[in-house]
């Protein structure tokens, strides 16, 4: 992935994004990406590289989320695959670029679902990654009213279209969250 590395994303992504708790989905988003292209075989840097990025213009365009962003993203240099991806974790509701790769799907499959996970690892009395099961996570996944927010029928659409069973792929993203669960604020701080 030429002219684009980890490190300019970052930034990009610090200078539009104030919100910690965005920023902190970004990285989730960021991890579980990372851990599908090592799992499949991808390219680990693009896939991250995606997650790290997808919502940079929410904060400042939530209404036109993300299109405005693909578009910024575009004249920075960024591939054309990962531009694609942005616009089509977007589909349909706020952008008419239908998924068709695996850097898609992946996408998709990831940024609902690691909103779900943080919400469940939050109201934990550990509030920690660290001993949350997928299991947990589908019991608050049926009460509607928990972290309601969170698409369902994107959720459970998302993971059919990855070809993954979504109490596997739950499991798959909780522990690819695990690694940087202090980063993300699920490491086992105490309530205050």
């Amino acid at each position: 992935m030429p002219a684009v590395s980890r490190p300019a994303a970052l930034s990009l992504m610090h200078q539009w994004v104030e919100s910690e708790s965005l920023r902190r989905h970004m990285y989730a988003v960021e991890a579980a990406m990372r851990a599908y292209a090592r799992k499949s075989g991808a390219d680990e840097e693009l896939y991250g590289i995606t997650g790290l990025v997808h919502d940079f213009d929410y904060e400042k365009r939530p209404d036109e989320h993300p299109v405005p962003g693909a578009a910024v993203l575009a004249e920075l240099g960024y591939p054309d695959e990962l531009v694609h991806a942005v616009l089509a974790h977007g589909y349909p509701a706020r952008s008419d670029v239908p998924p068709h790769t695996d850097l898609d799907r992946t996408l998709r499959a990831c940024d609902e679902v690691t909103g779900l996970i943080t919400a469940a690892a939050l109201v934990r009395p550990s509030r920690s990654l660290s001993d949350l099961e997928a299991k947990s996570v589908m019991k608050k996944f049926k009460d509607r009213a928990f972290a309601a927010g969170v698409d369902r029928e994107e959720v459970t659409h998302s993971a059919q279209e990855l070809g993954i069973d979504l109490k596997d792929h739950i499991q798959f993203v909780i522990e690819s969250m695990r690694g940087i669960a202090d980063e993300l604020g699920l490491g086992g701080a105490e309530r205050r």
